[in-house]
């Protein structure tokens, strides 16, 4: 009776702190996943990824990370952008990005008025870009404060593209809070609990453990499936030498005879039998090949994907179930939505590292990020 209260409770707590669900499965080596795991790496699918061959019998072994491991909690946290922004959000979250954008371009102006000569900042003053005339384009700080953005608004057209994961906050950030708070009141309402929560960032096998959950099943996009919500889900999970009762394991494959996301990535990279080599996948090119060059052969195939890439996901029929998001760090920053080719391309380093503070953007630096503008351009 008592493993069952703690299970009503844990779960109560995690919908507390704003998670779309939650799934407990045994703690147990994964033996057949094992065996996918290394197939696959010894068909070099994860590219220059060499950390995903390090800790092999952790990431199959929830007791290797914590001891004495008895349940794995899986949690689940909804991403996707809503479709109408509260009056006036876009506007507080816009705050200081005009002013780090235009504050980049006046030290540019400046510059060239010291190349050109006295009186060429007057004179530029009645152009497009710089003065009070008609044709002033509006920076990307200045379009979120005038109520131009929301969350269901698309980015620019043409501009640039970012993954839906990456329009708020960090997740890592703002999932590893609600984690040490979960695991918090569990020490202080339940007892002494052992356990260590992972956002992506350590030798767990998230998904097979969201299957174990009975939150889905693993799509032939490698994305976790929710028949009820869709894909755009950030994975948390929480391992606890804690006794609890556990949730049936999802047995089924609703993907069926549906090839959408296989038909539409743009770099071939999903194969058959639920295969993705991560070696041609665009978010592996935009993001984790750091500042190495990005192959010729995939040059004209990224679709304007400067950061991440969302084609398979957004062809994908289950997701006309995604609803939007409830949680607040979620909101797009500004820039994401806002800017244009020229915004992204007048962007200083300074400018990114202010504008994109809090962003997961950031993992790939300003170098990566214009290496990447650079490869996407015509």
């Amino acid at each position: 009776m008592l493993k069952n209260n703690h299970t009503e409770l844990i779960k109560q707590w995690t919908r507390d702190l704003g998670f779309d669900h939650c799934g407990i499965a045994r703690a147990q080596v994964l033996d057949e996943d094992a065996r996918r795991l290394e197939s696959w790496l010894n068909k070099g699918m994860n590219g220059s990824m060499a950390y995903m061959e390090n800790y092999f019998d952790i990431r199959i072994d929830p007791s290797k990370l914590v001891p004495g491991a008895r349940s794995v909690i899986t949690l689940l946290l909804n991403y996707f952008p809503g479709q109408e922004d509260p009056a006036g959000h876009m506007a507080d979250a816009g705050t200081g990005v005009s002013e780090v954008l235009q504050a980049g371009r006046n030290r540019m102006r400046m510059d060239e008025d010291r190349e050109k000569g006295p009186g060429t900042g007057a004179d530029r003053g009645k152009g497009t870009d710089a003065g009070g005339g008609k044709g002033l384009r509006m920076s990307a700080g200045e379009r979120g404060r005038s109520g131009k953005g929301g969350l269901g608004m698309e980015a620019v057209q043409g501009a640039p593209r970012v993954a839906k994961y990456a329009y708020g906050n960090d997740y890592h950030e703002v999932i590893r809070s609600k984690l040490k708070i979960l695991l918090e009141r569990m020490r202080r309402q339940i007892g002494e609990v052992n356990g260590r929560g992972f956002v992506d960032s350590a030798p767990v096998l998230e998904r097979s453990w969201a299957v174990r959950s009975g939150l889905g099943w693993v799509g032939k996009n490698g994305n976790l499936l929710n028949r009820q919500a869709g894909s755009f889900f950030f994975i948390a999970t929480l391992i606890v030498d804690l006794e609890l009762e556990y949730d049936t394991p999802f047995a089924g494959d609703y993907c069926g005879t549906c090839r959408k996301c296989i038909d539409a990535c743009p770099t071939d990279a999903i194969l058959d039998n639920k295969v993705v080599d991560g070696s041609k996948c665009i978010s592996y090119f935009t993001i984790e090949l750091k500042d190495q060059l990005i192959p010729e052969t995939m040059k004209g195939k990224f679709e304007d994907w400067l950061f991440g890439c969302d084609t398979c996901q957004d062809v994908c029929p289950w997701n006309r179930f995604s609803t939007p998001t409830k949680e607040t760090a979620f909101a797009p920053i500004p820039a994401i939505l806002n800017f244009s080719t020229a915004d992204w391309e007048e962007l200083t380093e300074d400018g990114f590292k202010e504008i994109f503070r809090h962003s997961a953007l950031k993992r790939t630096k300003y170098a990566g990020i214009q290496r990447n503008l650079r490869f996407i351009a015509p």
